[in-house]
């Protein structure tokens, strides 16, 4: 075991500018104004990935407008202007605010769930969008996950529930399954929007603003130095996207007036577990002491320690998982989504959250989900383990 624990730490370590230079496809660049200035709403907006579209979209000298109870405060420009209203009052109630006679080049839906509320906005909207981009998740895909996951074209989970979505409460909703209801969402966008939708489907979104802590857990807990428990051998596949990446490319789709169906994960070619912390102790101060201790995910089961929930991002490779982790992305490449370094994903994310106040930097820890009800931080296991 030692020998075995030896050559992962060497080849984790060796893998850290392997894992950075998959990331930097592209230089960070000043952003320049679009050619062609468009209207766009976001509903939505003020969540997590929200405000780093909306302020790139200002950036590119668009006019912008969000939609959204106003109920959280957002780091977001004072020239997008504000409307108001709940999209979970029933019987489209709380859209009146989208009614009239304005029109927009383009809409996008954020944080739906709930096909409700696509239902909602498009009736409110009818006639008076260009094109309407609704943010779903690579979830949609039906189990088990195959080898050859990712490619948009194959099978959708179905929803076979005896209650109809449509007309049943938030929290009823909220019961018939996350990936089921996103699949029913992209359905009726693309109902009432035919030939004008764009569907992104991304993968685990990470960055600056990420109150769920999924990936916040790594750059937090390897900055703080000594001997770090890292799960598996360290080749387990992952993927992740930095939500600052995933919500420019968006904007660049509204621009380009790219419509289809896109899978939105990363990075560009594979990345293993191994790579990941390598590549986020490479956005660490070379002084520090940091040593990996790759723990085999049956010791780990053994002891109820889970992938996912007590160790964020990662899921051991076992039967049942052949699919995660490996996500195409081909088009959504095609289409010109980009990455920046690992390295700028990590300090970022390390700088918000040292930045936040002191509670929400206490694990593990409740944290409030959009539809009020509470689950508990995916930083499961204590800073200290």
């Amino acid at each position: 075991m030692s020998s075995r624990r030896q050559f992962v730490r060497t080849t984790a370590a060796a893998g850290a500018a392997l894992a950075l230079t998959r990331y930097e496809a592209r230089a960070e660049q000043p952003v320049t104004r679009a050619d062609a200035p468009l209207k766009i709403l976001v509903l939505g907006g003020t969540g997590f990935t929200g405000p780093h579209q909306v302020n790139y979209a200002v950036q590119r000298g668009h006019q912008v407008t969000v939609f959204n109870r106003g109920r959280r405060q957002a780091d977001i420009p004072a020239s997008v202007r504000h409307l108001t209203g709940d999209r979970n009052l029933p019987n489209g109630a709380g859209v009146e605010a989208l009614k009239g006679n304005e029109t927009w080049d383009v809409v996008i839906d954020i944080p739906t769930t709930n096909p409700n509320w696509v239902r909602d906005a498009a009736t409110a909207l009818k006639g008076r969008v260009g094109q309407y981009i609704f943010v779903s998740t690579i979830s949609v895909y039906a189990e088990p996950q195959p080898k050859a996951w990712g490619d948009e074209s194959i099978a959708l989970l179905e929803y076979k529930g005896a209650k109809d979505p449509f007309g049943a409460t938030p929290q009823e909703v909220a019961a018939m399954g996350y990936g089921e209801m996103k699949v029913v969402s992209e359905h009726e966008a693309e109902r009432h929007f035919p030939g004008r939708t764009t569907i992104v489907r991304p993968g685990l979104i990470v960055g600056p603003g990420d109150t769920s802590d999924r990936f916040t857990y790594w750059p937090m807990r390897i900055a703080r130095g000594g001997e770090v428990l890292a799960p598996g051998d360290g080749t387990d596949p992952v993927q992740i996207i930095d939500a600052r990446d995933l919500a420019e490319w968006i904007i660049r789709l509204a621009e380009n007036k790219t419509f289809g169906t896109f899978n939105a994960t990363g990075p560009r070619s594979p990345l293993t577990m191994g790579e990941m912390v390598a590549g986020i102790r490479a956005a660490m101060p070379g002084s520090l002491d940091v040593r990996f201790t790759w723990v085999p995910s049956e010791f780990l089961t053994s002891k109820g320690v889970s992938g996912w929930t007590n160790l964020p991002v990662w899921v051991p490779s076992e039967p049942g998982n052949e699919g995660w982790g490996r996500t195409s992305i081909e088009k959504a490449v095609a289409a010109g989504l980009t990455f920046r370094p690992l390295a700028d994903t990590a300090k970022a994310t390390l700088d918000w959250h040292n930045a936040r106040p002191q509670a929400e930097r206490v694990f593990p820890r409740l944290i409030k989900r959009p539809d009020g009800s509470e689950v508990m931080s995916q930083m499961g296991l204590s800073p200290d383990r």
